[in-house]
């Protein structure tokens, strides 16, 4: 086959990884640029086929060192391949090479990166064996969060088959190996194997797809087992629900088999006959098993080109129609549901009833982390172990910086959410109005300061508005007075958001804040650090509560973001707190000099971004 010369002229002189290089050969000697691939495949439909990609690949270039991002690895190009390539493996061996010369892991990845270190933390992971303990059940992370309870009802099932089984609440650091953090990931999960295999384990019981992947390719001399396969072959609990000949109370189904698992045609036979028993039929779709459909999570493309991510969802809800689907992996389950209904297999076989009536409901983050918790406490109760431990390893290729009081912030942030909760359905948040706000601070007397700093400090995680509360505060205490408590409760207020944005709901809020406003916010305080937060706390570019979580998601410490966002709210302040004192003289009919002086100071504070977009120029 001819290729492109150039390329063995300049990129294969610059020391790429040997298994890159391997991979680029490969491809450039063997694809034959026919485009079924392509037919199948939004990322190659864009970019054109393996053989394209791989003659144009330059690691001097930016955009060719970092284009791997955007596949989703799922490998149904491999699939489809009439000459049984294997693309992905290039892909994933671009987002090595990318690792190495630290253009990656992107700034968009920091969420993913985030929840892989949380889920490995002393706070969250669990291991808990009973004597001469050789099984133990992998449930994994978002399964675990997303249904604490069909996980608890799933490990003590188990146990009826398996008595001296043991649990590990881990994560198995799959998006590290995607990410192409290919040291971090031989190294985290290397000692999680390590461990196990030390303590006697020798077999693995999961849940999730991707887990098994990791395991399987990774984890000898561990044997790794999928529940599902588990379950068709032991029984199910509650077997007398429904029967396979129960035919009129049968629902049909749509399958979507997980990427990760299209060669693995002994689980998808598991999977069917699990949903065979619970007395419900299979209407297959065109892609299925071997040439099934990426749920569009794969590979955290959705961080860096959701387009291209959401393309397979709705492949997928065009061959679902008007069926439910049902598919083993809880993040695949997540992503679809979000464009057609969708149960995970495990909600049929412990929820049969909810499922048939579309009524099963699962936790979403921020509580998926609180579920993960409180099943960690549950086990630690219910289960004791004559092995435990709670993983507090932290790798050679990480950070030598400590991680010191997570466990008390979060603890922390997690009763700040739970009030912030109970205020807003508590009714309270009614009093936010103007009139309603100056009757129920008047009536607490000696309290009114505290309570009106709370509230205030409560406001921005509201999304409520703060120039309302602002104007309130001048009016009850004077332009002094209402000065010191107004920026006392938007700095607190401000401070809150910040912290949830960083520690408890980051992957959430990380999902609503996309587009090229928030991902420029984000490398220009990595650049220019709190002179960002001072400029955009003087100049409005951005919505004041937006801004306050935005912020928790980039770079900057803590305390330089208290102090800036300090200091640069106090103009503005202080010109609307001496503006309202004097409301109720005007009310009155008297025009007093606070008035005057706060029209004037308002007047100025306007003026502030002119003044810095001049200076700037």
């Amino acid at each position: 086959m001819n290729h492109d010369h150039r390329w063995e002229g300049t990129v294969a002189s610059r020391c790429l990884r040997p298994e890159l290089s391997k991979q680029i050969n490969m491809i450039q000697n063997q694809c034959i640029n026919c485009p079924q691939c392509m037919a199948q495949c939004a990322f190659l439909k864009q970019y054109g086929t393996p053989k394209t990609i791989a003659d144009a690949y330059d690691p001097l270039d930016n955009h060719c060192l970092t284009l791997a991002f955007q596949c989703s690895l799922c490998d149904l190009c491999a699939a489809v391949c009439p000459v049984n390539l294997t693309p992905g493996a290039l892909f994933l061996e671009m987002r090595r090479e990318a690792v190495d010369r630290n253009a990656a892991p992107l700034p968009e990845h920091n969420a993913m990166q985030a929840y892989e270190k949380r889920g490995t933390s002393k706070f969250f992971s669990w291991y808990g064996l009973s004597t001469d303990c050789d099984v133990v059940f992998f449930p994994g992370c978002t399964f675990s969060g997303t249904r604490m309870d069909t996980t608890i009802a799933l490990y003590e099932h188990l146990k009826t088959h398996v008595p001296g089984m043991g649990i590990v609440l881990d994560c198995c650091c799959k998006p590290s190996h995607d990410l192409g953090r290919d040291d971090l990931f031989h190294d985290m999960f290397g000692e999680m194997q390590s461990w196990l295999v030390d303590q006697g384990v020798k077999s693995v019981i999961v849940v999730c797809p991707n887990c098994y992947k990791v395991l399987k390719t990774y984890g000898a001399p561990l044997e790794v087992m999928s529940i599902y396969t588990f379950l068709a072959k032991n029984g199910l609990p509650y077997p007398d629900w429904k029967s396979a000949d129960d035919k009129t109370d049968k629902s049909v189904i749509s399958i979507h088999d997980p990427c990760v698992l299209r060669n693995e045609g002994d689980i998808q036979d598991a999977v069917r006959t699990l949903v065979g028993i619970r007395g419900f039929s299979v209407a297959e779709m065109s892609h299925v098993r071997g040439k099934t459909l990426c749920c569009g999570e794969g590979g955290s493309v959705g961080f860096v080109a959701s387009g291209l991510s959401s393309t397979w969802g709705k492949m997928r809800q065009k061959e679902a129609g008007d069926r439910r689907l049902l598919t083993y992996c809880a993040g695949c389950a997540a992503s679809l549901d979000k464009i057609t209904p969708t149960d995970h297999i495990l909600d049929l076989v412990f929820y049969p009833e909810a499922v048939a009536d579309g009524t099963r409901k699962t936790s979403r983050a921020p509580w998926t982390y609180l579920n993960r918790i409180r099943l960690k406490r549950y086990l630690q109760k219910n289960h004791p172990a004559a092995v435990s431990r709670e993983r507090d390893y932290l790798p050679e290729t990480a950070s030598s910086k400590p991680r010191v009081g997570k466990a008390k912030k979060i603890i922390l942030l997690s009763l700040i959410l739970a009030t912030i909760a109970g205020i807003r359905f508590s009714g309270i948040s009614e009093y936010f109005d103007s009139e309603s706000l100056r009757q129920g601070v008047a009536s607490l007397g000696s309290l009114a300061p505290l309570a009106y700093i709370l509230l205030y400090s409560i406001a921005p995680s509201l999304f409520l508005p703060g120039l309302p509360i602002t104007l309130v505060g001048g009016i009850l205490f004077g332009p002094f007075w209402g000065v010191v408590y107004s920026i006392t409760g938007a700095t607190v207020g401000a401070s809150i958001a910040f912290l949830i944005a960083r520690y408890l709901a980051r992957d959430w809020i990380q999902a609503k804040l996309i587009g090229p406003r928030w991902k420029e916010l984000d490398l220009n305080v990595e650049k220019n650090g709190w002179k960002i937060v001072a400029f955009t706390r003087l100049v409005p570019l951005f919505p004041f509560n937006l801004l306050n979580y935005a912020f928790g998601l980039t770079p900057i410490k803590f305390f330089p973001f208290v102090i800036a966002s300090f200091f640069c709210m106090l103009p503005a302040c202080i010109a609307f707190i001496v503006f309202s004192s004097s409301l109720v003289d005007l009310l009155k009919g008297n025009i007093s000099p606070g008035l005057i002086i706060g029209i004037l100071l308002i007047a100025l504070v306007s003026l502030i971004p002119v003044i810095i977009r001049k200076f700037k120029r």
